[in-house]
């Protein structure tokens, strides 16, 4: 089977079990900008069925991956596909709820995709993770729009709740000295964080 035909099917996966993906503009975002900047090593949190990973390795042979997922169900469908592209030499997924997790090893580019309450955490839970000049990418800034619309025109109050978090953490990113942050509208907004050169 040719990986365009597995990808597909990975998507169809996705759309039928409720499985958030990203979206084809932002993984193409994501792909190009580890090819462009040469990006070799990638912590990725949030696995869910393994799909940004796949197509992150897929984008340059070079390149090795930890992705870590606290859901089981998720976990155990990232495992299968990863095992059909043969990628289980360069990706190596994880159990585990990431703020649960110590690493030592540093990565050129932390990418955060969990759950998006707690990307301040993640941030700063990881951040003696990243090599020096590396870069954080985050998925979901814009929230299917909700961040741009007016608070009172959310019904949930659950989801004005998250949507208060992602605001919070734009304007962490935006007033963070150690980072020099851009916001791009591709697939549902992404941020990429590039770490300042220290003296």
């Amino acid at each position: 089977m040719s990986n365009y035909t597995m990808i597909k099917e990975i998507k169809e996966y996705a759309k039928t079990n409720d499985v958030p993906i990203m979206q084809d503009e932002g993984i193409d975002f994501l792909t190009t900008f580890i090819i462009k900047n040469q990006i070799n090593s990638v912590l990725e949190i949030g696995t869910a069925i393994g799909y940004s990973a796949i197509m992150m390795a897929l984008a340059n042979p070079n390149l090795k991956i930890v992705t870590v997922e606290r859901d089981e169900e998720r976990y155990l469908e990232a495992i299968k596909n990863i095992k059909k592209f043969n990628l289980e030499g360069r990706i190596t997924p994880l159990f585990q709820d990431a703020l649960e997790l110590t690493l030592n090893n540093k990565f050129d580019l932390i990418f955060l995709d969990g759950a998006k309450g707690q990307n301040i955490n993640f941030f700063e839970h990881f951040e003696k993770n990243l090599n020096d000049n590396g870069y954080f990418i985050t998925d979901n800034i814009g929230f299917h729009g909700y961040v741009e619309k007016d608070e009172n025109e959310i019904k949930s109050r659950n989801l004005r709740g998250l949507v208060r978090k992602i605001k919070a953490y734009i304007e962490y990113l935006k007033e963070n000295p150690n980072y020099d942050t851009t916001f791009y509208k591709k697939g549902d907004g992404i941020a990429v964080s590039h770490k300042k050169e220290i003296g």
